[in-house]
C-alpha cells in the first residue's frame, strides 16, 4: 500500500489568448501569492488554472486542446487538480461541463474570488494593482477598462466580457506607480475599447485625462495605446501624444474592413470616407505616428470588388502595422444569422494577398529607417542578438531590432540609442551609439 506523501500544493496558472488574459492571470496570481500560495507561471505544478481564450475558432481550438492535455496529465496522476478561467468558459461553460466533466471546475470571466475560494485563497479588495506581472521586466499590460459597448456583428467579445466598465483614474495611477517601483518602463494600455474610456465613469470620453496622469508616474518612459475604437475617437488624445514625449507615437486602432456594404454590415456605425478622414487628421495632427490596424477578410457576403476596394485602400494607406484574420463564424453574434458563403480556400488567399502588399509596404518604410537613431528599449537576448524596439514598436506583434551580441553588451529592460545599418521586411539591424 502506497503512503500519500504530503506536499506543498504548487498552482500553475497556464494563459491562453490576448494581452487582456495576461493582465487577469496576473492580478489571478498576484492574489493567490498574497494568500501565501506557491504560484507560477506556465511552469510545473500539481494544481492547473487555464485561463482560455473564445474568440475565434483557431483559439477555442487551442484553448479545449490544452484542456485535454492537462486532463490527461491528470489521469496519468501527473497533476492533481485542474481549474478552466476565462473566456471559453464563461462562453460555453454548459458545454465544457458536459464534454469535459473530469475537470475540477469552471469558472467566468467575472468569478476570481469564487475560483480563489476554490484555490483555498481568499479575495482581497486592497490589492489594487498588486499583480505578479508574466512579461520582461521593462514593460507591461494595464488594463483601463473591461467589456465593450459595440454592437460588431462578428465580435461575441460582449458575450463573454460583459458591457464596458472603466476602471477609476486614481486606481489606475496607484498600479501604474506600483508597477514603476518594479522597475517597469513602458505601460500598455489596454481595454476591448480605448475610445469608451470614461463615459460610464465621467460621462465624457476620458483617455486624455488619464494619460496626463499617468505621463506623471516617475521611472515611466513609454505609454503605449492598444485597441481603440474608430467610431467616436477623442481627438485631445492626439494633442497630448504631440504634447508629452513619454507617450508613444503610436496607435492601435483595428479598422477591419473598408468596403461601405461590409462596414455597414458588419455594424462598425462608420463609412469608407470618415474612417479615411480620421486617419488623415492623425497623420495631420501627429505627422511622425504609427498606426497599427487589423483587418477581417472573408466576412459573409464579401464579394470579390468589396475585397479588391479593401486591397486598394491598404495599398494607399500605407499603415506602418498591419495584421489580417479570416473570418470566423461565431455563435450568438449578430452575424451568425448570415450564411458564412466565402469558401474558407478564398478566405485564405485574400487573408495572404493583404500580407503580401503589407510586407512590401513594410520593407519600403524599415529602409527609410536606414542610417538613422533611435531610443530602442531591450526586450532580450536570443543566439547572438540583442533583441529591442523602437517606441513605434508593441512586443509580440511589431517589428524587433537586432543588435549584434558578439560586438556589443547590452542589459535586457535598458534603453539605449541605435543606428539602423540594414533592414527587412520586419526587422531591423543596427548599432548602438554611443
Amino acid at each position: 500500500m502506497r503512503t500519500k506523501t504530503l506536499k506543498k500544493n504548487k498552482i500553475n496558472v497556464v494563459t491562453l489568448g490576448c494581452s487582456k488574459n495576461v493582465y487577469d492571470s496576473e492580478v489571478l496570481m498576484g492574489q493567490l501569492k498574497a494568500s501565501g500560495k506557491d504560484v507560477v507561471h506556465e511552469e510545473e505544478g500539481n494544481i492547473v488554472v487555464i485561463n482560455t481564450c473564445g474568440f475565434i475558432n483557431n483559439a477555442k481550438e487551442e484553448s479545449v486542446n490544452t484542456i485535454l492535455e492537462f486532463m490527461q496529465k491528470k489521469e496519468a496522476g501527473d497533476v492533481d487538480k485542474v481549474f478552466v478561467t476565462g473566456c471559453l468558459s464563461e462562453r460555453y461553460k454548459p458545454d465544457l461541463q458536459k464534454e469535459i466533466p473530469n475537470v475540477d471546475a469552471y469558472f467566468g470571466t467575472t468569478e476570481l474570488p469564487h475560483l480563489l475560494k476554490a484555490l483555498g485563497a481568499d479575495y482581497k479588495h486592497e490589492l489594487i494593482g498588486e499583480r505578479l506581472t508574466t512579461t520582461p521586466k521593462n514593460y507591461a499590460y494595464l488594463k483601463i477598462a473591461e467589456g465593450c459597448d459595440r454592437p460588431c456583428s462578428f465580435c461575441a467579445i460582449p458575450i463573454m466580457r460583459g458591457k464596458h466598465k472603466s476602471t477609476p483614474i486614481e486606481d489606475i495611477v496607484v498600479e501604474a506607480e506600483k508597477l514603476a517601483a518594479k522597475g517597469v518602463k513602458e505601460l500598455i494600455l489596454i481595454a476591448q475599447d480605448l475610445t469608451y474610456y470614461g463615459l460610464d465613469l465621467y460621462k465624457k470620453r476620458n483617455l486624455a485625462e488619464l494619460l496626463e496622469a499617468l505621463v506623471k508616474v516617475e521611472g515611466v518612459e513609454w505609454i503605449r495605446l492598444h485597441y481603440a475604437f474608430p467610431t467616436g475617437f477623442p481627438m485631445d488624445v492626439l494633442e497630448v501624444m504631440n504634447r508629452e514625449s513619454k507617450i508613444c507615437n503610436y496607435l492601435d486602432i483595428p479598422l477591419q474592413h473598408i468596403s461601405d456594404a461590409i462596414l455597414k454590415s458588419m455594424r462598425r456605425g462608420t463609412t469608407k470616407e470618415k474612417t479615411t478622414k480620421l486617419l488623415k487628421e492623425f497623420r495631420a495632427t501627429v505627422p511622425d505616428m504609427t498606426i497599427r490596424t487589423t483587418l477581417i477578410v472573408g466576412y459573409p457576403g464579401e464579394t470579390e470588388e468589396d475585397f479588391q476596394t479593401l486591397k486598394q485602400w491598404v495599398t494607399d494607406m500605407r499603415f506602418e502595422r498591419l495584421g489580417c484574420f479570416t473570418y470566423s463564424h461565431e455563435e450568438n453574434t449578430h452575424a451568425y444569422n448570415l450564411e458564412d458563403d466565402v469558401p474558407e480556400d478564398v478566405k485564405i488567399e485574400r487573408a495572404n494577398q493583404i500580407m503580401e502588399v503589407q510586407s512590401q509596404i513594410s520593407w519600403e518604410l524599415n529602409q527609410e529607417k536606414i542610417d538613422k537613431t533611435f531610443k530602442v528599449v531591450i526586450d532580450r537576448k536570443e543566439g547572438n542578438y540583442f533583441i529591442g524596439r523602437t517606441e513605434y514598436d508593441s512586443p509580440d506583434v511589431d517589428n524587433e531590432v537586432l543588435i549584434d551580441a558578439t560586438k556589443t553588451y547590452l542589459k535586457t529592460g535598458e534603453f539605449t540609442t541605435v543606428k539602423i545599418t540594414e533592414a527587412e521586411d520586419f526587422d531591423l539591424y543596427g548599432e548602438v551609439v554611443n
